[in-house]
């Protein structure tokens, strides 16, 4: 989300389009402290919702209802209350200056209460989401008969503007324009139902997974591509629901299965999640694009369009996910600290700023190709790390599995154990995968070996597969009878690869500061007289 504002600032500075004079001036540190009380503030509506509602549920049970219901109307009028302390917004004159932030806010707090309504079916009553909007909406509609009339009776004053027939006028012409907007989203939806029901009754799904086993040849770079560009066909007309359940079903395992015939081991919430980014994409992918057909129908613009330009916008951002799979402490698997916890936050956020930027041919101004170009290699380098450091140490190192009981009976509990397996398909197509396992707080080497899911025998120091634990992670990783283990792979005590953040950070402030004085001299100069 950062990435996609970023994008959309960029394509505003490429237009030279700038925002509206603001009344009021902040300093550095004023901004921050609105923004962090902001973050306070739906933090604390959110835990107020959460858990004091969910209070008044557990004490008042079947009666909580009434309740809530008193505490909303309270609180909706003293929100109208606050409201009336400011003067009443004008929405018929032209607006030439920056409104201000706290008054505006300030004039409708009370349009929040909806959210709060809406956030205690989802969470506290756990009702179905259509049936959340619902109440939420019915809220909104008695605030929308209701706040004109009572605002005119807190301020004292009479006339069409503070009347309940206003409030209706302004029901209506929302269920109207509501409406209008629906009609677009229905026919497409209607359309979409026919490509999902192509992709879903007749199998065409199953027949694309082998597809990918196929046409990939074993390079896991095409495994990838090829998943991403069928999890957005899969995707297409489906909601978000269905849409995870789909992709993850048909795609995710191919993903963790033929990565690890590759050597590389893929968490499955990394397979799912890479498949799902894909998925969700097909919202804005024409022609099945059904958020696009919603905005365009807020917007008023061409639905196909407004569909290629929010993809446009989109595969901007589609390196991320391949970076789940490549750099899997972006999705805080194995964080140590905190201070690691934050190099990568604060390097995946300057990674997708930098690829935002490369892409977009435009920094600060409009970019030279080598600027482009270093731009996406600093994307490169924060987002994988490993990419350049892995050249010059090596990551693992490979051990007999001769040794394997005295490796495992040194390795201490909560340890990973990498091993490399080659075996037999069941139509007779011998591979080799990586697996890795954890090990527990058994004692001996044997007895962690058992506690993984499997036991070894020893063939004239080839080391084979004797049994495996049903229902064991050993089982669940695809261990089996007589796979042979070809080697262990030990982690190597190397320089930490986030080192290789100091260049990438030097080259994206050098390209800064170069960008900066050409913009410099670029501005116009004041000319006095």
């Amino acid at each position: 989300y950062i990435a996609l504002v970023y994008i959309v600032h960029l394509e505003a500075c490429k237009m030279g389009l700038e925002g509206m004079k603001k009344t009021i001036t902040k300093t550095l540190a004023q901004r921050m402290l609105s923004f962090v009380f902001t973050i306070l503030f739906l933090i604390i509506l959110a835990g107020a919702t959460y858990y004091g509602l969910g209070w008044i549920k557990v004490v008042a049970g079947d009666a909580t209802i009434y309740i809530v219901s008193v505490l909303l109307a309270v609180a909706y009028i003293f929100l109208l209350w606050v409201a009336c302390k400011v003067p009443e917004l004008e929405q018929t004159t032209e607006i030439k200056e920056l409104p201000h932030l706290g008054r505006t806010a300030q004039a409708g707090y009370y349009f929040l209460l909806p959210v709060v309504v809406l956030m205690w079916c989802l969470v506290v009553e756990r009702l179905s989401p259509a049936l959340s909007a619902f109440w939420a909406t019915v809220l909104m509609i008695v605030i929308l008969l209701s706040q004109r009339p009572i605002k005119g009776l807190m301020r004292k004053v009479q006339g069409e503007d503070f009347s309940f027939k206003r409030g209706f006028a302004d029901l209506i012409h929302g269920s109207v324009a509501g409406a209008r907007n629906m009609i677009g989203i229905g026919v497409a939806t209607a359309a979409a139902g026919i490509i999902v029901g192509t992709v879903t009754l007749t199998g065409i799904g199953l027949v694309m997974t082998e597809f990918v086993e196929f046409i990939s040849g074993g390079n896991l770079m095409l495994i990838l591509l090829f998943t991403a560009i069928i999890s957005l066909i899969l995707g297409m007309g489906l909601p978000t629901t269905a849409n995870y359940i789909v992709v993850s079903t048909l795609m995710a395992p191919v993903i963790v299965n033929l990565a690890a015939q590759n050597g590389l081991i893929v968490p499955l919430i990394a397979a799912h999640l890479f498949v799902f980014y894909f998925g969700i994409l097909a919202d804005d992918t024409p022609p099945v694009g059904l958020a696009a057909f919603a905005a365009a129908g807020i917007s008023g613009g061409d639905p196909i369009k407004t569909g290629i330009q929010g993809f446009i916008y989109d595969i901007r951002t589609a390196v991320l996910p391949f970076m789940f799979i490549f750099n899997t402490k972006i999705l805080m698997i194995g964080i140590v600290n905190w201070f690691d916890f934050l190099v990568v936050v604060v390097a995946a956020i300057l990674a997708m700023l930098a690829f935002a930027a490369g892409t977009q041919g435009y920094f600060l101004v409009k970019s030279r190709i080598w600027e482009t170009a270093a731009l996406i290699l600093v994307a490169l380098l924060l987002f994988r790390p490993g990419i350049v450091w892995d050249k010059f140490f090596v990551p693992l190192h490979e051990e007999s599995p001769a040794n394997i009981v005295s490796w495992v009976d040194d390795m201490d509990s909560g340890s990973s154990l990498r091993l490399t397996l080659k075996g037999e398909k069941l139509s007779g197509k011998p591979f080799t995968k990586t697996i890795m396992l954890t090990i527990g707080e058994e004692t001996t080497g044997v007895e962690k070996l058992a506690g993984a899911g499997f036991e070894i025998r020893d063939e004239e120091g080839r080391i084979f597969i004797d049994n495996v634990m049903f229902a064991s992670a050993a089982e669940k990783a695809g261990v089996d009878f007589d796979q042979e283990i070809l080697n262990i792979q030990i982690p190597a005590h190397r320089p930490p690869k986030e080192l290789v953040y100091i260049p990438a950070i030097g080259l994206f402030v050098f390209v800064w500061l170069v960008q900066n004085r050409r913009r410099k001299k670029q501005q116009p100069v004041a000319v006095t007289t």
